[in-house]
C-alpha cells in the first residue's frame, strides 16, 4: 500500500470510509475490506457508527499497530473539556487507547478556534490521539490552525473529486506540510457514468470508478477515502495501484471541474469556500 507522510503521519494512501454506514454494514463490510488489505479506517462520532468499527477491527484480528484509524469530533463537542471528554467516549466504542488521526469535523463554531486546536493539542499529549488535523477548512482557516497548533497537523480532508477544483486547498496543504484526504471521490454517483472516466479505464482495463481514486492517489500528498457496502466493489475499490495515469489523462481528468462542482455545503458547518 502506498503511504503519504505529512508532519510525522504515515498515512495508508486509500482508506476505507464508513459516512452513512449503518453498524449492521459496517459488521458486514469492513472485516472483508480489512482482509483484502484496507489498513486505513475512516470514521466519525456523527456517523454513529464507531462502536461497529472498532468491534469489526477486532474481528479482522488485523494487529492494532497495523490499522491507521480516524475519527472526528463533532461541533457540539469543541469546548475543551467537552472535546476532551468526548474522545474518551469514541475511545471506548471504538475499543482502543488511542486513535492515529483526531480531526476537527467542520470549521464553523462559536468555539474560538484557539480553545480548540488546544483541545486537539491537549489529546495528544495524553498519547489518546498520535496525529491531529482539521476537516473541510478553507485556505484561511487552515493556516489559522496551523499557526495556533504545537503539534504539526496531518491533514485537511475535503470534498474533493473531478468535478470540484481544489487546487488552492491543495497547494496551501502542501505548504504547511499537510496532506489531503479526499471524501466524495464519487461525487454521489457521477463518476461511475462519466464517459471519460470510462473511456480512460478502458485503456487500462479499469472502471471509472479505479481511474478517480488513481487520480487522486497519484497527485503529491493526496490519500482517497472509498466506500462500498458491497463485497464485490471492494477489490475494485483496492486494485488501483497497478497502473498508472498518464499526464494527459491526468490533465483531463482536472478539466472536468466545474464553478458548480461542489456536493456538500452545508451553511451551518461550513466557512467560505475558497474560489
Amino acid at each position: 500500500m502506498h503511504v503519504v507522510s505529512a508532519n510525522g503521519a504515515n498515512i495508508p494512501a486509500l482508506g476505507f470510509g464508513t459516512f452513512r454506514m449503518k453498524e449492521d454494514a459496517v459488521h458486514a463490510i469492513l472485516p472483508k475490506a480489512m482482509a483484502l488489505g484496507f489498513r486505513h479506517i475512516d470514521t466519525a462520532q456523527i456517523y454513529k457508527n464507531e462502536a461497529a468499527v472498532g468491534a469489526a477491527i477486532k474481528q479482522s484480528r488485523v494487529p492494532r499497530a497495523d490499522v491507521f484509524l480516524t475519527t472526528k469530533v463533532w461541533v457540539d463537542r469543541f469546548r475543551h473539556d467537552d472535546l476532551l471528554a468526548s474522545v474518551d467516549e469514541s475511545l471506548t466504542r471504538l475499543e482502543t487507547d488511542y486513535v492515529d488521526l483526531l480531526l476537527l469535523h467542520w470549521p464553523k463554531s462559536d468555539v474560538p478556534l484557539a480553545e480548540r486546536i488546544g483541545a486537539l493539542n491537549d489529546v495528544v499529549k495524553a498519547g489518546k490521539a498520535r496525529h491531529i488535523g482539521i476537516s473541510n477548512f478553507n485556505t484561511t482557516m487552515m493556516a489559522e490552525a496551523v499557526k495556533l497548533s504545537d503539534a504539526p497537523l496531518a491533514t485537511n480532508q475535503v470534498e474533493y473529486h473531478p468535478y470540484i477544483d481544489q487546487t488552492k486547498v491543495i497547494e496551501g496543504a502542501r505548504k504547511a506540510g499537510l496532506s489531503v484526504t479526499a471524501y466524495y471521490v464519487m461525487a454521489d454517483g457521477k463518476v461511475p457514468k462519466d464517459q471519460l472516466l470510462r473511456e480512460i479505464g478502458a485503456t487500462h482495463g479499469k472502471t471509472a470508478a479505479q481511474v478517480a481514486l488513481r487520480w487522486v492517489v497519484q497527485q503529491d500528498g493526496l490519500v482517497a477515502l472509498s466506500k462500498t457496502a458491497t463485497e464485490a466493489r471492494l477489490k475494485e475499490n483496492f486494485d488501483i495501484f497497478d497502473f498508472a495515469l498518464t499526464p494527459h489523462e491526468m490533465q483531463a481528468i482536472h478539466a472536468l471541474a466545474a464553478p458548480d462542482g461542489r456536493i456538500i455545503n452545508p451553511a451551518h458547518l461550513a466557512e467560505a469556500w475558497d474560489d
